[in-house]
């Protein structure tokens, strides 16, 4: 027999609170910050369904050839300029980690110029190249006008690619440096080489910390993309500009744009949150089992 059956006060107080309901806790703040979101949300719809903008263009250029193509161009940059990031990054990255004080200082070097200077001013610099060199090669064999080959394409892919693998490799040191440095010495003591270990024990083990950020980095070189419109790279910016210089209809050619761009990114998010999940698979089986 408990305590509340035997003591009258107990009893009483029991019966007391036995009719009360179970009010929740109103979030005042909540519902205020909400109903705020929610008037502006719909005060920015209705600015673009009042407003001048002619929804037909829209449509009708949302699949029109030259769209097409700049998204096109725009995917093949992002893969480009990503792959050369990625490559440049990991080389990069080796190279800071090495313990060799001349590679590190040329890794530390090229971290430092390439991440200070703008995307857009790296660009400028490589299309320009032939002011500086009018041609490459090698004298007496094989020599080319630089104003030739460095074409729109390939400056925004080395000015995109150099300046991301700059950033990239602080990414791979960080999943390098995320690896227990007991893994290193058990690969060693097996007798494992340098690029056996980075391929079988550590980058197995770093990619669960490296890919979100560089997932996040693809993401972001879809849109740098975009900065190439300067120097006449067509992707689908400088494509949607040309068209609207010709119709004079400027926001509905950006609502294209737009409306490509969102659409990549909304893919690649998915993307890379299945990657996600394949990279991080062991660290939720340990979590699960402890």
């Amino acid at each position: 027999m408990s305590m509340s059956d035997t003591h009258p006060a107990l009893q009483d107080q029991k019966y007391e609170i036995a009719h009360l309901t179970l009010v929740p806790k109103r979030h005042i703040g909540r519902m205020v910050a909400a109903a705020v979101v929610l008037l502006v949300l719909a005060a920015i719809i209705r600015a673009f369904s009042v407003g001048q903008i002619e929804w037909s263009y829209v449509r009708d250029f949302l699949f029109a050839p030259a769209i097409l193509e700049g998204l096109r161009s725009t995917l093949v940059m992002t893969v480009a300029a990503m792959t050369l990031g990625i490559v440049l990054g990991v080389v990069i990255a080796l190279m800071r980690v090495s313990g060799n004080p001349v590679l590190s200082s040329i890794a530390v070097g090229y971290v430092w110029i390439f991440r200070g200077a703008p995307a857009l001013l790296q660009l400028m610099i490589w299309f320009n190249l032939a002011l500086i060199f009018p041609t490459m090669g090698i004298p007496g064999l094989f020599e080319f006008r630089t104003v030739d080959l460095m074409t729109p394409f390939v400056a925004a892919m080395l000015g995109l690619g150099i300046s991301q693998g700059a950033y990239t490799s602080e990414v791979v040191r960080s999943g390098l440096l995320s690896v227990d440095s007991g893994q290193y010495e058990a690969a060693r003591s097996i007798g494992m080489t340098q690029i056996m270990m980075l391929r079988r024990i550590v980058l197995p083990q770093a990619m669960r910390v490296m890919v979100p950020p560089i997932g996040n980095e693809v993401i972001g070189m879809v849109k740098l993309t975009s900065l190439a419109s300067v120097i006449q790279y067509s992707e689908i910016l400088h494509n949607a500009q040309i068209i609207y210089f010709a119709n004079t209809r400027v926001l509905e050619l950006l609502l294209v744009a737009s409306f490509w761009y969102l659409a990549v990114v909304s893919v690649l998010s998915v993307v890379q949150h299945y990657i996600e999940q394949y990279f991080g698979r062991g660290s939720k089986a340990v979590s699960a089992s402890m």
